[in-house]
Parts: structure tokens; sequence; C-alpha cells
């Protein structure tokens, strides 16, 4: 592994961008410092007292054990127990024995710095994990490619895409550091997570001319990240180019390209790799076959994903909680609840223990098919079963309970989620908002806005578009505008979805002129309209007879590539049944009509 020598004090001062707090998981590396600590042999014997350390507890007495030996175990026996302590992810704990271990002058390898960035990486806390630069210069040990690996993927961890970019083209532009498949591999991972699929492909080709060659991990992020950015062509294609490379693809690369091929339902070409797959004797894993049950459920093809998992148990690869939730989700789609419970069931006699998202399928199947009783019964199970429910499981039965009107228990409910700590979220309060304005509880909607604005709470657009909505359906109008008008006071712009719902209130009321301007309000905002938008106000104009006037929005309409949709048809329809001479109105009409 590459070495990097000391490369003074000016070098530290780019480490100043990245002042804010990440976390990151950490990779084991084989690298000199780390062989190092696994092949010495302390005096103090701390490979047998390691075996004894089964919590922090028992850590911290080690270390406490350690600094009052006379003579002082080695750095290595230091290094192993942090290392033990990073394991157990007690990162704060490593942390503070570390600065411990300063303050008492016990000597320090570049494995415990190694460690102690790690901790911070894992504690959110990346700009101390750079500060820990300054200590190699201070010792005088080198910094290694290992350092630099985890803090580019504590920065991607932080969102700071340019940041890690340039931190890496400063270290090969620099010469700094040789970078490792490890770090290219960290690199191409933080820019495939975050939608860069195009710099991730350019990284690879500019490995590939480099020194240091891709390999199978290499090449698998990368191939994952066409497939989840439905560029299967490519992926296929890169597949094809490591076979002629000599590159043998693994059981990761064709579950990349398995899932992505399910998601398309292009089934001849699965059937294909796993003809390929078998040939290299790479066998099908859990993982495999559940993504292709997957895939068959979400096409309504639950029994072809049945036999999917009987071919399963004849290959000797058992179903996992993920194969039967997808299972159990495929029936609840078609409605199938009675066969979506026996999944469920039958998962337990398995021994199988349902996690949170299987009974949050399952309650969500329930509470589609208006059986709210079925859907409570389960969520009183849940806390029998040692599980807990979570946001998504109140959501849903919230949304519920306010789908076949039980309003009183949707409120009983809500106050049941308070009282147990769960904190509403976006969703939570837009599922109530969306309840009382539906049952005409117009006083209750707007206390819930009021005392959600005084927490400053839901700054957010979808929110607002909810409570305008509200309003609108029920003869608030004036109320509407003016949230719509005070938006940008919050610093909210009003989206698509905003203007279409004001247009819309605006033309059922009759207020064609005031419908007309906020169209052109939104464009002069760079808000364009869509098709619905122009739907919406062109059924306005039509319902009031104004021909003319709709013609010239149906010309602009069609400029953008929009068309009506049923209920515009069908009202254009009725007017022409009553004056065929509108057809003469309407140019374009009139030579289709001809045509």
């Amino acid at each position: 592994m590459s070495r990097i020598c000391r490369n003074g004090i000016p070098f530290l001062s780019y480490f100043a961008i990245s002042r804010s707090s990440s976390s990151t998981t950490v990779r084991v590396y084989s690298s000199s410092h780390s062989n190092m600590s696994i092949s010495a042999k302390g005096k103090f014997g701390v490979n047998s007292k390691l075996e004894n350390v089964k919590c922090l507890d028992d850590a911290v007495t080690l270390f406490r054990q350690m600094v009052r030996k006379q003579p002082l175990p080695s750095v290595f026996d230091f290094s192993k127990l942090f290392k033990t302590m990073l394991s157990m992810k007690h990162y704060s704990a490593v942390v503070s024995l570390f600065r411990e271990m300063q303050k008492l002058g016990i000597p320090i390898n570049d494995f415990i710095l190694s460690i102690v960035i790690n901790s911070y990486c894992s504690m959110h806390r990346v700009d101390c994990a750079f500060s820990v630069l300054a200590i190699y210069l201070k010792k005088g040990i080198p910094f290694d490619v290992v350092t630099f690996t985890t803090l580019i993927r504590g920065i991607f961890v932080e969102s700071k895409v340019k940041d890690a970019v340039n931190l890496f083209k400063k270290l090969v532009r620099e010469k700094i550091c040789e970078p490792n498949e490890v770090m290219y591999a960290t690199v191409m991972s933080g820019l495939s997570k975050r939608g860069h699929t195009e710099k991730t492909v350019s990284l690879l080709r500019l490995m590939e001319q480099g020194n240091t060659k891709p390999d199978i991990f290499n090449y698998n992020i990368v191939i994952d990240s066409l497939c989840k950015d439905r560029n299967l062509d490519d992926a296929i294609s890169l597949l094809n180019e490591m076979n002629k490379k000599g590159i043998c693809p693994d059981i990761f690369t064709f579950n990349s390209l398995i899932d992505g091929l399910c998601k398309f339902g292009q089934w001849e070409k699965v059937r294909t790799l796993f003809s390929e797959m078998l040939n290299l004797n790479i066998y099908p894993d859990v993982y495999t076959f559940s993504m292709v049950i997957d895939g068959l459920c979400k096409e309504g093809k639950v029994e072809d994903a049945e036999e999917v998992m009987r071919h399963m148990n004849e290959k000797s690869v058992e179903p996992d909680i993920l194969t039967y939730n997808v299972i159990m989700d495929g029936y609840c789609l078609r409605g199938q609840m009675d066969r979506a419970r026996r999944i469920f069931d039958f998962m337990i006699d398995k021994c199988i223990e349902p996690g949170i998202i299987s009974y949050n399928i399952l309650i969500n199947g329930y509470c589609k098919k208006k059986k709210l009783d079925e859907a409570m019964q389960l969520f009183r199970e849940i806390s029998r079963r040692g599980s807990k429910p979570d946001i998504v499981t109140f959501n849903t039965i919230l949304q519920g309970l306010f789908e076949v009107g039980r309003i009183g228990d949707a409120k009983k409910f809500f106050a049941e989620m308070l009282s147990i700590g769960h904190v509403p979220d976006l969703y939570t309060h837009c599922t109530l908002l969306k309840g009382y304005f539906k049952y005409g509880l117009v006083e209750e909607g707007v206390s819930l806005l009021n005392e959600l604005e005084r927490k400053r709470e839901n700054a957010d657009i979808e929110f607002y578009n909810v409570v305008i909505n509200g309003l609108c359906k029920n003869g608030k109008l004036d109320k509407a505008h003016a949230i719509f008008e005070a938006l940008s006071l919050i610093g909210l712009l009003p989206n698509v979805r905003t203007y279409t719902i004001m247009i819309n209130k605006f033309c059922l009321e009759g207020l064609l002129g005031e419908a007309k301007d906020m169209l052109r309000k939104m464009e002069d905002n760079n808000c364009l309209p869509n098709g619905i938008t122009y739907n919406v106000i062109v059924q306005g104009f039509l319902r009031c007879d104004r021909i003319s006037e709709m013609a010239i929005l149906m010309k602009e309409m069609a400029g953008r590539g929009f068309s009506f949709d049923a209920t515009t048809t069908e009202l254009l329809i009725n007017v022409i049944r009553e004056n065929p001479s509108v057809l003469d109105m309407i140019p374009e009409l009139h030579l289709k009509n001809k045509n």
C-alpha cells in the first residue's frame, strides 16, 4: 500500500472546506499497520483479555488496567482494544480514551489514529476527523491511503459531492497519494448514490487507463449505478466488456442486472442471465430470488412468484423475511388479503419473526380494503409480539380511519400516537388535514394549521397545497387565496399543483378572468403549466360558453404538446352537440372534421 510522506502544514489548509458533521461506515482494509497489530504479541496478554470484553464497561475497565500497568503494554495492545471498541460501535468512548492516552503521554501509532478518524466519522463529526491529520504531522507519522479513503467517504455522507471529488483530485494531481481500488470504489459509490451515473462511468474509464486497474468491486458499483439509472443496455454492455477482459462477474453483478431487468418486466433476459450464472457456477441467492419474486408481484403475477418460491425450496435456498414480504405485498396489491395473511402466518410457522415492515404491508392492505377492524387487531398484535409500531404504521391506520369516515376513532388514534411519544411527520399532518377538510371540519383544519405555523413546522409547499385545496373544496376561496398570497412571506414558492388548485377553484366559481390572470402569473414566475392546468382552465371556459377564448387556450395547449383529458372531451362534445357551429370557431377541430 502506498505511504504518504509528510507534506507540510499548507496541505492541511485544504481541509478547512469540510467543517461540518458526517458519518461513515468503515470498511476493513488490508494495510501494513493493521497487519502489524495482528501479528504483534503484547506482553500484557491483551488477546486473552479481549475475549472477555462484552460491553463498553468491560472495555473501559481493561483500558484502566492497561494504563496502570508498568511497564505499559505495547501500542499494538492499545490498538487491539480500540479496534474491538470500534467494532462494538462505541465511537465516542474511543475518542474519549484516545484523548486520555494523549494526556498520559502514551505512544500512538497510525492504526490508532485511523481508528479515531473512523470513530469521528461514525459520530457525524468529519470536521474533527480532519483535525486528527494535524496529529499525524506533529508525531511525524505518514498518512496512508486508508486515512484519506475514510475521509472522502465521510464527506460524501455529508452530501458534499464537490468537496469529496476535489479532495480526490487534489490527492491525485499533487501525487500526495496513489489511489487504490478501494479509494476509487469509495468515490464511485459516493457519486453513484447521489445520481451521478455518468461521472461514475467516467471515473471507471479513467481508472482503466491508469496504474490501478478496476476490480470486480469497481465494476459492480458502475453496473449497479447504470441499472438504477435505467441504463440496462449500457449495464449489459459493461458485463460483456468485463467478460472479454477476463474479469469474472459475481453474484452482486448478476443481482444488480436481474433487479433492473425485473423492474422492466424483461423476463427473457432474466432467464438468460440465470443460465449464464449457472454456467459460471454462480448460484442465485435468496436476494436474487426475492428480486424476481418482487418483480412478478409488481406485475400482478403472484402465482408465478409463489412458483419461484417453491423453486427456491427445491434448490435449498431458504426464503427470508424479504421474500415473504414481497409475496405478501403482491397479494395486498391485488386485494387478496386472505392469501396475504396466509403468507404472514406461514412465515411465523417457519419461525421467522415478522418485522415492522411485514406488519405495515399487511395493515396497509387491510386499510386499502377498508377492513379497519382487522388492521387495528394486527396493530395491537405488534406490541404483544415484542415489536414497536413506527410512524408508517400510525400514518397508514390514521389514513384508513379517515377513509371510512371514522373521524372520532381517527382523533383518538392520533392522541394515542402522541401519548406514546411518536412525533408526527409531514405525512401525518397532511393526513389529518385531508381528513378534516374531507368531512367539512374546517375550523379544526385551520386550528391545526395555525398551531403548526406557530411551531414553524411543515414549511413545505405540498403541505400548503393540502391546506389550500381543502379550503377551496369547502367554499373558503378568500381564505385559500390569502394563504396563497402569503406563501412568499414564509419563503415558499407555489408549484404547478398550487397554481392549478387556485385556477380550478376560480373556474368553478365562474371567475374566469382571475383564472386566466393566475395562469399568466405562474408563467411569469417560471412555473410552467402542465396538461392538468390547461384542462382545468379549458373546462372552465367551456362551462361558461366562452368558446373563442377557449379556442385560444386550446391552440396554446396543443403548441405545448398537451391534449384534452376525458372530462374536457366530454364537455366539448356536449357543447358541439347543442351548437354545431362551435366547430367553425375552433380551426383545429374544423380541419380534423373535414379530414
